[in-house]
């Protein structure tokens, strides 16, 4: 299994990168978020990478962080979610965002990824918002933790949906949400947390 390469940047493209090590080039699918941080064409870099076999082909797939990287495992762990898929959604929001979307319960969202369509969309939210919302260690996980919270009780579960009402999505209503706590009654969650949605705009 390969897990990593440290090497040189020989070619670069929307989908996919060339990594030469030892003489040898490793062709690695990426995404587009990782696509914007690499570096100058032939620069030394270090990617983590993640191994795909199948029976007519074996696939790596390159990522800038380990946050990415574990992402895009948690991702396949989903039934119906195959590595070009995790790709594609990887490829339209960042790792943070995608485990916010996900604690959260936003699936509407998740559909602006290329080829996620509202019933796997759906699968995703109710296959991993568990795993995100309680233990997911990654960076902005006191934050995903805190939206998980907001999700789960009576009173900010009815402020998120006042908010999403309004016109806010989800995930940036339950964000808002999960800033304040949950004690509160829900009118009074839903004031600060317009106060606090009108400071981001």
């Amino acid at each position: 299994m390969i897990s990593s390469l440290r090497g040189k940047l020989i070619y670069s493209d929307k989908d996919f990168i060339i990594v030469e090590c030892g003489g040898v080039g490793f062709k690695c699918a990426v995404s587009l978020n990782t696509v914007g941080k690499l570096p100058k064409l032939n620069s030394d870099i270090f990617i983590y990478t993640y191994m795909s076999v199948k029976e007519d082909a074996i696939d790596l797939f390159g990522f800038f962080s380990l946050e990415e990287i574990e992402c895009f495992k948690l991702l396949l762990s989903v039934s119906g979610v195959g590595p070009k898929m995790a790709i594609a959604l990887l490829s339209e929001f960042t790792a943070d965002r995608i485990l916010l979307l996900i604690a959260s319960g936003d699936s509407k969202s998740l559909t602006a990824a290329s080829g996620v369509g509202n019933k796997l969309a759906q699968r995703i939210v109710l296959e991993l918002k568990d795993k995100v919302g309680t233990n997911f260690a990654v960076g902005g996980s006191a934050e995903i933790a805190a939206v998980g919270n907001a999700t789960a009780m009576s009173n900010t579960k009815e402020a998120i949906s006042a908010l999403v009402a309004l016109g806010f999505a989800q995930s940036d209503a339950a964000l808002a949400v999960g800033k304040f706590e949950p004690s509160l009654s829900t009118e009074e969650l839903i004031k600060l947390s317009l106060k606090e949605l009108s400071r981001q705009v």
